[in-house]
């Protein structure tokens, strides 16, 4: 039997029987003897064991020798967590370390009959999981007296400040006892976490662990650099050449979730959504099918993720990129945990790079920029897979010997074969034909912008002048549409009717399958292709003057500006009273991506 020294033996017994052998740094230092008694201020990653951190460390308080508790009335303990589904966790896993000592655990989370809740409360328990939100509500209706409270712990401390939740917290804790011990666990501590420490813990020790200094080491980081019209297909890939049992994937918002875990579904991925306009059935329904293999992919949002610990998770994709370092990390640390290790990709449009390394230099962790696994990368995967499938192993004894024989027999070993691997290939959705991203070019530093092109290919637009056609929106188009940067776009000219310009050789071809196949995402504009350079388009009608390079000032020549009699510039032409209005040019609402074709 493992031996926990310092642990209480009825928890020490209900750790062993659970499959613990050690126990991590957060856990070890909450229960070391000068600790006992004092209000701490804990930082430790996500994934290292926290809940189970602070059940340990409230028992000094709650336990006497023999391990068992009084009748339940009035909370003895408190757990504040930021989310329903973090609140349910918490209790779970203080429901098994606390079996043996005759604890009665209640919540009173968001989402849940609230009737129900009172009723429990007036049974009594001894220790309480919640939301702020609830909590407050059950004080201010006289159903949860705190007075006797002798342990409160606020986990994930940062995220409850970050959703608003401080004017509840401090409510909650004002209203309980002041000779209460305070636990304060966060995975960050910035200043109002710090004042927060000071103003409701006495003398508060503050904890650091190794983990917390060595961030995520048990995760590889991979970057695939994209087209952002490809982020979806990336995914696609990603999850295809890694095939993890658990994945999950974050976006920004509600509606990419529910559009991104739709297009999963429908190519044959087994996923479940998850964001905060669910209710807590749906929001329990998808976690479970998660656990118990049913989904094998979680598509969702921070907030609804926030504290979800979802056993053998060894993928994380961010399909939208994060807010900051904090929750690049938060993301990350859905996966490696415990001592598990973990596969976490970002997928990063190329207009996009240089956030994600600063995000990156910020989180200081350390990255391995790839492409987005190709076709062949991943159907190769797929034959090692099929290659080593347990079934392959296994020698067919009785009526499954005499079956295999009869089949054999029948349609001969190749065909039983090209059978056995069809049924195979069905498991697996089609991977995806990614844009062709210079990744080597646009991954260093120091690149510098090409002033012509030789040999470059001429495309033609249908917005000129007269369309009010403009750089702020014109270039960005081009680029996103074929999915490079501007360095591959060499001359333009705006016309009157029209637009002409040239781009690289080497992504002409692949631009002109984009827009006959998928358009250019504008229903109004069309792109087709002229070829070599159009010097009659070029020298006539449209404009005056010749069309200048990409890498000197003036990539969009319209023709010289008119001058005022005074002398200054007067704008350009037809031009003139669009730009008046300084708001024109954006649309309703001040939109940056408006262009007037859309009207």
């Amino acid at each position: 039997m493992t031996n926990f020294e310092s642990v209480h033996p009825v928890l020490a017994t209900a750790l062993t029987h659970h499959g613990y052998d050690h126990l991590t740094s957060v856990q070890q230092a909450v229960i070391e003897a000068d600790v006992k008694g004092r209000d701490l201020l804990v930082s430790a990653q996500t994934g290292s064991g926290k809940t189970v951190a602070f059940g340990l460390g409230m028992a000094e308080s709650l336990l006497g020798e023999e391990g068992k508790l009084p009748r339940a009335a009035e909370p003895l303990a408190l757990v504040i967590a930021p989310t329903r589904e973090l609140a349910m966790q918490v209790k779970a896993e203080l429901t098994w370390l606390y079996a043996d000592c005759g604890a009665h655990i209640a919540s009173c989370v968001g989402g849940m009959d609230i009737r129900r809740e009172r009723r429990d409360l007036s049974h009594g328990c001894h220790i309480l999981v919640g939301t702020p939100g609830r909590l407050r509500d059950h004080i201010e209706r006289g159903s949860l007296d705190l007075k006797w409270l002798k342990v409160s712990v606020l986990d994930e401390a940062d995220e409850m400040l970050d959703l608003g939740f401080r004017e509840d917290l401090e409510f909650i804790l004002s209203n309980a006892s002041e000779e209460r011990q305070t636990f304060l666990f966060s995975a960050t501590v910035p200043r109002p976490i710090e004042e927060l420490a000071k103003t409701y813990q006495r003398d508060a020790l503050r904890i650091t662990t190794a983990e917390q200094r060595q961030q995520h080491a048990d995760i590889d980081y991979h970057a695939h650099l994209v087209s952002p019209k490809d982020k979806e297909k990336a995914v696609i890939n990603v999850l295809r050449f890694h095939e993890s049992p658990s994945t999950m994937i974050f976006c920004s918002t509600r509606e990419m979730v529910r559009h991104l875990s739709a297009r999963l579904s429908n190519r044959g991925f087994a996923v479940v959504a998850l964001s905060g306009e669910l209710s807590q059935a749906e929001r329990t329904h998808a976690l479970q099918a998660m656990r118990d293999g049913r989904a094998r992919v979680c598509v969702a949002t921070d907030v609804a993720a926030r504290g979800i610990d979802l056993p053998n998770l060894d993928l994380v994709i961010h399909a939208d990129l994060p807010n900051n370092s904090d929750a690049l990390l938060h993301r990350s640390g859905r996966t490696g945990r415990a001592g598990r290790k973990g596969n976490c990709a970002i997928i990063v449009p190329h207009n996009k790079r240089n956030l994600v390394n600063r995000l990156l230099k910020f989180a200081r962790v350390r990255v391995n920029w790839e492409p987005v696994p190709s076709i062949d990368d991943i159907l190769k995967n797929d034959q090692a897979r099929i290659f080593e499938h347990p079934k392959l192993l296994e020698v067919p004894t009785g009526d499954d010997l005499t079956l295999a024989e009869s089949l054999l027999a029948t349609y001969g070993a190749e065909q039983v074969a090209h059978a056995f691997l069809a049924t195979q290939q069905a498991n697996y959705p089609a991977p995806e034909e990614l844009i062709a991203v210079n990744y080597k070019e646009d991954t260093r530093k120091g690149v510098q912008e090409r002033n012509d092109f030789e040999n470059g290919v001429w495309f033609r637009i249908n917005a000129g002048r007269k369309h009010r056609a403009e750089p702020r929106w014109l270039l960005p188009l081009i680029c996103r549409v074929g999915g490079f940067n501007k360095k591959k776009v060499g001359f333009i000219r705006i016309l009157d009717g029209e637009t002409v310009f040239e781009l690289a050789p080497d992504v002409a071809d692949r631009f002109q399958d984009v827009t006959e196949a998928e358009g250019t995402g504008e229903k109004s504009l069309r792109i087709t292709k002229i070829g070599e350079r159009p010097e009659h388009l070029l020298n006539s009608g449209g404009g005056r003057g010749k069309p200048r390079s990409a890498g000197g000032k003036g990539r969009f020549n319209d023709g010289p500006r008119p001058r005022r009699r005074d002398g200054r510039s007067e704008g350009r032409g037809q031009n003139d009273g669009y730009r008046k209005d300084k708001k024109s040019h954006r649309g309703k609402g001040g939109n940056k991506n408006y262009h007037p074709l859309n009207d």
